[in-house]
C-alpha cells in the first residue's frame, strides 16, 4: 500500500483519532498500543507499522491537534486590532481548547517527557510554534501599547504560553473556571485603561503637518 491509498490514509486518521482520544481519556499510562488499536478497530501491529513506536504515534496525534489548532487561532487573533480584542482572543483560545481537551493531550505527554528519555526534546520541539504565535500576539500589544523597552518579546512569550497552559489545566479544578473568567474581566478592565494611552503614544509619533517624520521622543517619552 502506497502512503496515498485510501486505506492507508484511513488507517492512520484511525489511529490519530484514537491516540488523541486515548491521551485525553486515559492519559499517557493508559495509551498503549493495545488501547489505541482498540479503539482505532485495528490490530496493534499497524501502531507500529504506520508510526514505528507509541510515542511516535502520540506524537503525530500531537502535531495533528497543533497544526489545526494554530491555523485556526492565528487567523482569531490576525483579526484582533485592539487590547480588548486581544484579550478577547485569547479567552476565546481558552475557552475552545477546554470544550475540545485539546489541553489534555500536551498535558500528558508534557507530564510523561519528564520521565521518559527522548520525549522531552520532541515535545519542546512542538512547543516552538506556540511560542512563536504568543510572540507574534506580544509584538502586536507593544505596537499598542509600547512596552517593547521593558519586558523583551521572547520572555513575555514564554509567559502568555505557560499562563494559559497553567489556567487550562486549573480550569477544571475547583472554581478554576470561575477564577480564570474572573481573570480575563480583570484584563479586559486593565486594556480598557491603556488604550487611551496607545492612542495618545501614537498621536506622540504621527508626523506634524507639512513633515514627513515622526517627532524625536524627548527625555521622559513612553519610547525613550
Amino acid at each position: 500500500m502506497t502512503p496515498t491509498d485510501p486505506r492507508t490514509a484511513a488507517t492512520r486518521r484511525a489511529l490519530l483519532d484514537a491516540a488523541t482520544d486515548a491521551l485525553r481519556e486515559v492519559g499517557y499510562a493508559g495509551a498503549s498500543a493495545r488501547e489505541i488499536a482498540r479503539r482505532a478497530g485495528c490490530n496493534q501491529a499497524l501502531v507500529f507499522y504506520h508510526f514505528d513506536s507509541v510515542n511516535g504515534l502520540l506524537l503525530a496525534a500531537l502535531d495533528d491537534v497543533s497544526e489545526r489548532r494554530l491555523a485556526a487561532y492565528r487567523d482569531m487573533l490576525a483579526r484582533a486590532g485592539t487590547l480588548r480584542e486581544l484579550v478577547d482572543a485569547a479567552e476565546r483560545v481558552l475557552a475552545q481548547d477546554l470544550a475540545a481537551g485539546h489541553v489534555a493531550v500536551l498535558a500528558e505527554l508534557l507530564v510523561a517527557a519528564a520521565s521518559v528519555p527522548g520525549l522531552d526534546v520532541e515535545v519542546e520541539a512542538r512547543l516552538a510554534p506556540w511560542r512563536a504565535l504568543a510572540q507574534d500576539a506580544v509584538a502586536r500589544a507593544f505596537e499598542l501599547v509600547p512596552l517593547a523597552g521593558v519586558v523583551a518579546a521572547d520572555e513575555a512569550a514564554h509567559v502568555v504560553v505557560a499562563t494559559l497552559l497553567g489556567l487550562e489545566l486549573l480550569a477544571g479544578v475547583g472554581d478554576g473556571r470561575a477564577t480564570t473568567d474572573r481573570l480575563f474581566d480583570r484584563a479586559r478592565t486593565v486594556a480598557a485603561l491603556l488604550e487611551p494611552v496607545a492612542g495618545a503614544a501614537d498621536a506622540d509619533r504621527a508626523p506634524r503637518p507639512g513633515t514627513t517624520e515622526a517627532r524625536t521622543p524627548g527625555p521622559g517619552s513612553v519610547d525613550a
